[in-house]
């Protein structure tokens, strides 16, 4: 996957990502809310009424750090553990209703804060298990459970003697003495629950409660869905001879999962979770080539399988978001959705993606054509097509720069990378160390633990990595904690990677591309958003910031992987030791601004999609009742882009945007975030190159002014007070090669 742009939806999983209440933050022991100093009043205890906790959730973790102890947790342990942890938060917030004293910070807004302990504990390790190691007993639990928290969401949110207080509070709130944290945790809980409906009519209150009970089910049957689609619908062929080009351990892989799947004698090919497929461009029958095509890029519409069709799923996702949305007077979805982005309104985010059309889309054409030349050159008689246009791209590539990228990947072996790559950059720019554990029980073997450190030898928390591709993984990249930073809680951040790389025959030296190593970097940019947390409040710690910012940090860090310090330390041949030349690396940053037709143009069109999909009036919406009328409406809203839509499709088609139709709110109305968040990495990579590069003074800045702010401020005054100006899309443009550097 190409990280650099695109990190899957859990990426950095808040609670209303999971479906967890969003008051339900905080982890650590068992307290009451503790009141500031200057303040006589304290939150009340847990209710008489509360029932009493059983199981391996009912306590905090005694591991280190309160880590999961995966050994003492069953599958049966999880739907007890659930239903208990809603009545306990039910009746720690009950408490905070029932409280006779006067609303104040301290027994309304931290109170709520405080609460939900054993929900957040529960639904951190169980969401995290349904992403990574799931199974069909969690997928069973999870389709029941889901509509239950996003009931008992509502009844929070939504109930009106909580806002009541909630909204005393906020209503005196310049007559408090509060620091700038408090502010932004009383700011946010009103903005939050006013967004839930906290001020519609009880009859509203109650549409809203209805609709996201629906929500819940049929967003968790769509990832259902295509999961099944992607894991149950490889492509199978007959003979080896089909495979051609495919090196041995690819074709035994394929052969192995034929096997695997009943048909012993042929050869399967796993789908990946988005539109093109990587062993496309090694792949020497054509037809191979567009028979694997048309089985991603149909995965999920009913043609690849009659029982796998999530078109009318999406249809009624949509519906009802634009229902909900109407309830509170916005106009659609997308305008409801981003009241708390960095872009704020849609008009923003479509006019930032809307000035590069014309010249993405002219980069599309003069790629088609070169591809197309490409192939005559070679003998065929055809013009290119999806499914042939990285295969020739690749040719053209490695014509061009001189750029094998078999040869590229012999440099990137998978635990160099980590821990000579990954962690040296962090500790030149941070000085923070790593420590492997063993200690750790871990969800499945593949993981492995780290203690991180600070520069002054403190410990920071825990990291765990999972790297591998699996049938029980879903697709993609991410990022989440299972514990969250909280001074008031007294917890450190314990943090999780998770990737998607294909896993080597054993015996087999784990050799990486340079695409993996970019996720590698990605995603430990969010580990670091999560380690640098610094809040009193876990609510808006760490990686709790809005859609369209959070993959900044993370988009940051990719540029350390090319560092020249950094690659000496840990891109070295797997087999002679030598460093990769400085000419390879060269060669690699030139290469990287061709093919951005196809690169940067199928996530522009994913973009453009998911807003197409937000900007449904709920009648617009109503009239898409049909599979065919599915399929009409993303065919006409891919032609009205302005792009080459049918020779570059979007990196997801709505039959598996798990992005926007996977969560009740996700990336919905948001996968611009990952372009919106580009223009702040790329100027932000101009500042670092400006300033020095590699210094601990620029890391040490960087921490300061953003990776250890959290939620805590406007996200442009944060980056003013990184880069001392507003962000600038120019240099963006100049790193796509879609428009020349600045004389």
């Amino acid at each position: 996957m190409k990280a650099r742009i695109l990190v899957p939806i859990l990426s950095t999983v808040c609670a209303a990502a999971l479906g967890l209440p969003v008051l339900a933050h905080a982890e650590g022991t068992a307290m009451t809310a503790a009141a500031p100093s200057k303040s006589k009043t304290s939150a009340p205890a847990q209710p008489a009424a509360a029932p009493a906790a059983t199981g391996p959730f009912a306590a905090v973790s005694t591991l280190p750090f309160q880590a999961p102890d995966f050994t003492a947790i069953r599958e049966s342990d999880y739907l007890p553990a659930f239903e208990q942890a809603m009545a306990i938060h039910r009746a720690e917030v009950d408490a905070i209703i029932a409280n006779k004293e006067a609303p104040t910070f301290a027994n309304t807004i931290v109170a709520l804060e405080t609460s939900g302990q054993m929900l957040g504990r529960v639904a951190r390790v169980f969401f995290a298990l349904t992403g990574a190691n799931t199974t069909e007993a969690l997928d069973a639990i999870d389709t029941e459970v889901s509509p239950k928290l996003a009931a008992h969401n509502d009844a929070i949110n939504l109930d009106p003697r909580l806002f009541a207080r909630v909204k005393a509070v906020y209503d005196n709130r310049a007559a408090m003495s509060m620091t700038p944290e408090d502010a932004r945790l009383l700011e946010r809980t009103y903005e939050q629950m006013v967004h839930a409906g906290a001020m519609l009519t009880e009859a509203q209150r109650e549409e809203v409660k209805a609709i996201n009970t629906q929500l819940s089910t049929l967003t968790t049957q769509f990832a259902q869905g295509v999961r099944a689609a992607t894991n149950g619908q490889p492509l199978i062929v007959d003979t080896r001879e089909e495979l051609a080009g495919l090196s041995e351990a690819e074709i035994k892989a394929a052969a192995d999962l034929a096997a695997s799947k009943g048909q012993p004698g042929k050869y399967a090919i796993a789908l990946q979770n988005t539109t093109q497929q990587p062993l496309l461009p090694s792949l020497e029958n054509r037809a191979t080539r567009e028979a694997l095509f048309q089985r991603s890029y149909h995965r999920a519409d009913g043609q690849a399988s009659p029982g796998s069709d999530t078109r009318l799923l999406a249809a009624r996702i949509a519906e009802l978001r634009a229902r909900k949305a109407a309830l509170f007077g916005a106009p659609d979805w997308a305008s409801y959705a981003m009241y708390d982005r960095m872009a704020k309104q849609p008009k923003t985010a479509l006019g930032f993606m809307e000035q590069m059309v014309p010249a993405l889309a002219a980069t599309q054409r003069r790629e088609a054509a070169e591809l197309t030349a490409a192939i005559a050159k070679d003998g065929g008689n055809y013009e290119v097509q999806p499914w042939d246009w990285y295969r020739y791209a690749n040719r053209i590539k490695a014509e061009r720069f001189d750029l094998d990228e078999g040869k590229v990947a012999e440099y990137f072996q998978i635990d160099r990378v980590l821990e000579d790559g990954v962690f040296f950059a962090a500790n030149k720019l941070y000085g923070i160390s790593f420590k492997k554990r063993t200690d750790i029980p871990v969800y499945h073997p593949d993981v492995t633990v780290y203690t991180v450190y600070d520069k002054d030898g403190s410990e920071m928390g825990l990291f765990y990595f999972d790297p591998y591709q699996r049938p029980s993984k879903r697709g993609g990249a991410w990022m989440s904690n299972f514990v969250d930073q909280s001074h008031l809680a007294g917890t450190k951040p314990v943090i999780y990677n998770v990737l998607n790389i294909s896993k080597a025959a054993p015996g087999e030296v784990q050799l990486v591309t340079f695409d993996d190593v970019t996720t590698m970097f990605h995603e430990f940019g969010h580990a670091l958003h999560g380690l640098f947390a610094d809040q009193r409040y876990a609510s808006i710690s760490g990686t709790a910031t809005a859609r369209d910012f959070v993959e900044y940090p993370s988009q940051v860090n990719e540029m350390w992987a090319t560092d020249p310090a950094v690659l000496q330390n840990y891109a070295k041949h797997y087999k002679t030791g030598e460093t990769i030349p400085a000419a390879m690396i060269e060669k690699m940053k030139a290469a990287s601004k061709f093919n951005q037709g196809y690169d940067f143009g199928e996530t522009v069109e994913a973009a453009l999609l998911d807003m197409k999909w937000a900007a449904l009036t709920p009648e617009q919406a109503a009239a898409i009742d049909t599979p065919e009328e599915v399929d009409a409406f993303e065919d006409k809203a891919l032609k009205e882009l302005g792009l080459e839509v049918g020779l570059v499709p979007p990196r997801y088609r709505s039959t598996y945007f798990n992005h926007i139709f996977s969560d009740p709110e996700g990336y919905s109305a948001g996968y611009y975030s990952y372009l919106w968040t580009q223009m702040l990495d790329e100027d932000s990579r101009k500042w670092f190159r400006d300033n020095g590069g590699l210094t601990r003074a620029n890391g040490d800045h960087y921490r300061a002014t953003v990776l250890s702010r959290g939620g805590t401020m406007d996200y442009f005054e944060m980056f003013r007070n990184f880069a001392g100006r507003e962000p600038d899309v120019a240099p963006m443009l100049e790193a796509r090669g879609l428009v020349e550097p600045a004389k």
